[in-house]
């Protein structure tokens, strides 16, 4: 018998039916803005070590897109090419991500955090044929790895350096050429179509190695004609990307919602919370998108007196629970309405409380699903659960992507497109969801997947160790934090300090060190010999009480 499988052209006709799919690029929508806005700012860019902002109209974006465009085709990027881009929340990111989408090229945001560990990983499989750093970035010479990570990857033909002063510099590649691509005049001539791969981003590999989600103009725009529809948002908004834009919240539900709205985005590189409520308040700030430990800091600083944010009306959180008691002190003490998100890399922003029931709902669900967008919860036999029964959470819709970078190997959707997250979840009489458990082993911090099965893996290779077992434990501000359980080998000794720095010699990112190490005789085991993280983690609880405890 033949086993049905999902077809892709039916799901893209199907969502073209339904009014979800725009058969619009990124690049028609810069034109769009520039068209009707042509002085407006596009972006306003904050950075850490300058005291003013460069501020970029849609006109002048546009004018340097079109230079990068006609720069990274005289570099030999050409249709379907990866670029890599690993700056941090400045224009020139912007600029990079726009060019690619002129020329057909697949834009690779890659966190800042990321080092030579996970950078050669992921270089290499996108076979990136350029990769665009900072010169400095926090202290960090991204400038000098990434030359050596050049010798390393074939593949990878140019390093371009952001505030670079050599040949390589990006001013001088990609802004000072003479050849210009324009925005082609009809879709037809574009070279980029709208349900053709645009932006590969990794995952965190929390199941093994990182894989490549890929993406389309089609499921990103989508995705931002969704959130602006709930959210309310125009081209009057004003939008601040202080999360990453190598992630998802940053990339996706900001920058590219900025540039689909034709609103002005404001770009903070380094999130210090007293900093960014004062570029809030100076800005006009309207809308954000990050975890809960940046509402918690707006809080706080403006309760030690930086300036009020009054035009902020809007806080898409997602990553982890909202605790209540910030849900009603940001209402409280700034009106500011917190609208708590589900989503994934692979779904984008996929469920969403809106601004009308934050008070309400945000504490107590992850959102109800987003227009275009589907929720299902079963069983582990894949039968439909009733409503407060947890079960698998399947998503299916417009937004999905479109499967992972070269591995056609993974099954990603049935037959009727669901896919599964990986959570669990129920449902309430209104249809809002509430995450209560992961089947995936995921230790989210500060809104980030931590790759638990990786950090295990290098833990098992210390000489000290003979067994690992990496659970979160609460915390106040981030979420979770991780504690290594750890048996040693006879004799050895182990301590936090030598685990953070055998992660540091890994050239592991920061974030992703255990923050805890506890030594124990023996880690629970079933009869079969699977370890029960359940009782690790029912241990580790203790440890985030001591750390919010008075005076700790």
């Amino acid at each position: 018998m033949t086993v049905k499988e999902f077809d892709p052209v039916a799901h893209g006709q199907a969502m073209r039916a339904g009014g979800w799919w725009l058969d619009r690029t990124i690049d028609d929508c810069l034109c769009e803005a520039i068209r009707r806005a042509p002085t407006k700012d596009a972006l306003v860019g904050w950075r850490a070590d300058r005291a003013d902002p460069v501020r970029i109209s849609y006109q002048a974006l546009g004018d340097k897109v079109a230079l990068a465009a006609g720069a990274l085709r005289d570099l030999g990027v050409g249709h379907g090419d990866i670029v890599a881009v690993q700056v941090p929340n400045w224009w020139e990111f912007v600029v990079v991500s726009l060019a690619c989408g002129r020329i057909g090229a697949v834009v690779n945001p890659l966190m800042p955090i990321f080092r030579e560990r996970e950078l050669e990983f992921m270089l290499g499989f996108a076979e990136a044929k350029v990769f665009v750093v900072p010169a400095m970035f926090r202290g960090f010479d991204h400038a000098a790895m990434a030359q050596e990570l050049k010798k390393k990857l074939p593949k990878l033909q140019q390093v371009i350096v952001v505030d670079g002063d050599g040949p390589n510099a990006f001013d001088r590649l990609l802004l000072q050429g003479k050849h210009r691509i324009e925005a082609a005049v009809t879709p037809a001539g574009s070279a980029l179509v709208a349900e053709e791969l645009a932006v590969m981003m990794f995952t965190s590999g929390t199941t093994g190695s990182p894989k490549g989600v890929m993406h389309s103009c089609n499921t990103l725009l989508a995705c931002n004609k969704a959130l602006s529809g709930r959210f309310g948002l125009t081209a009057d908004d004003v939008l601040l990307a202080c999360s990453p834009l190598g992630h998802m919240t940053g990339y996706a539900a900001v920058m590219v919602l900025g540039v689909f709205l034709g609103s002005t985005v404001v770009l903070q590189d380094i999130w210090e919370a007293r900093r960014g409520v004062t570029i809030m308040a100076a800005e006009g700030v309207t809308y954000t998108a990050a975890s809960s430990p940046f509402l918690s800091d707006i809080c706080n600083a403006v309760a030690e007196g930086a300036p009020r944010p009054t035009a902020l009306r809007s806080f898409l959180c997602g990553g982890a629970p909202i605790p209540p008691v910030l849900i009603e002190r940001a209402a409280r003490e700034l009106d500011l309405k917190v609208c708590s998100l589900w989503g994934m890399t692979e779904s984008l922003s996929s469920t969403l409380t809106e601004p009308a029931r934050a008070a309400d709902k945000s504490s107590k669900t992850d959102g109800r699903p987003l227009d275009g967008v589907e929720i299902r919860i079963v069983d582990f036999d894949g039968k439909p659960l009733s409503l407060g029964q947890t079960g698998r959470l399947l998503v299916r819709g417009a937004q999905m992507s479109l499967g992972y970078y070269k591995r056609p190997d993974i099954p990603t959707y049935d037959a009727e497109g669901w896919f599964d997250t990986g959570d669990l979840a129920y449902m309430d009489a209104e249809g809002y969801i509430r995450i209560n458990g992961r089947t995936k082993d995921v230790l989210i911090r500060g809104g980030e997947n931590v790759p638990v099965v990786e950090i295990e893996a290098l833990l098992y290779k210390h000489p000290a160790v003979a067994l690992a077992a990496i659970v979160g434990y609460p915390d106040a501000r981030l979420g979770e934090r991780a504690c290594a359980f750890v048996e040693l080998r006879p004799g050895a000794t182990l301590d936090l300090a030598a685990v953070q720095a055998y992660m540091a010699e890994c050239k592991v990112a920061k974030q992703y060190w255990p923050e805890r190490v506890e030594i124990i005789e023996g880690v629970p085991r079933t009869p079969s010999g699977k370890i029960q993280k359940f009782i690790l983690k029912e241990r580790a609880k203790a440890f985030g009480t001591e750390m919010q405890a008075p005076g700790a």
